[in-house]
């Protein structure tokens, strides 16, 4: 059985698309999943990149892009009543409830199950609720019963662990999922995770390396 770490940021209306789809386009197949929040802010500032958000014409695209997107897998879509957010108290949360009992998992080394990501991700692109709004963020916890205050520092410490890890092993962007030693990125790669699952052959072949050993050309100065 093949294992998956689902990387994601509850910011990220291409990470809850994702999240919608995954099980479907991953039917039939068997493996494990580990769902991995982690802060999509600390990723760009890492590699020197601004959110799709923070470009005035390409955040117009954006939206309407997941719009068309979410229409087309058929999952229920409301942008949010404000974005960007602040998604730390949402990550936070998630991270509050890791090892609920049920996932087979302790505190120290479990990580949130579906149901709570599920819950947080439905919230934010589901309601068209602002997404920072407080009595919003208490009333999901409470249904979420967190083993942990969102202010420890265990849970800090977890999120900021998740996301350096992230970093160190080549994250760059959410959605991401790792299996193996490979990564891929972004809603628009779950078939090609998908064939990855069902033994394509092409990932044996040379052609996976021989795209990471492209000299690069004329640099950008």
């Amino acid at each position: 059985m093949k294992h998956i770490t689902f990387y994601f940021d509850f910011i990220s209306p291409y990470a809850f698309l994702a999240f919608e789809k995954l099980p479907d386009a991953l039917a039939g197949q068997s493996y494990s999943i580990s769902y991995e929040p982690i802060l999509f802010a600390g990723l760009l500032k890492h590699h020197g990149q601004l959110g799709p958000a923070e470009i005035p014409v390409k955040r117009n695209w954006t939206y309407r892009q997941v719009s068309w997107l979410a229409h087309q897998q058929g999952t229920p879509f409301l942008m949010p009543d404000g974005h960007p957010f602040n998604p730390l108290p949402m990550l936070r949360l998630a991270w509050a409830c890791a090892g609920n009992v049920g996932e087979g998992a302790n505190l120290a080394g479990g990580t949130p199950n579906r149901f709570v990501c599920e819950s947080i991700f439905r919230q934010v692109w589901q309601t068209g609720h602002d997404a920072g709004d407080v009595q919003q963020l208490e009333s999901l916890a409470r249904q979420l019963q967190p083993r942990l205050d969102v202010a420890d520092a265990w849970v800090k410490k977890r999120l900021k662990d998740s996301t350096d890890n992230a970093i160190a092993g080549g994250v760059f962007g959410v959605p991401a999922y790792r299996i193996d030693d490979k990564l891929f990125w972004g809603l628009d790669a779950l078939p090609m995770l998908r064939a990855y699952l069902d033994a394509e052959p092409w990932f044996s072949s040379p052609a996976w390396q021989d795209a990471a050993d492209v000299p690069v050309g004329k640099a950008r100065t």
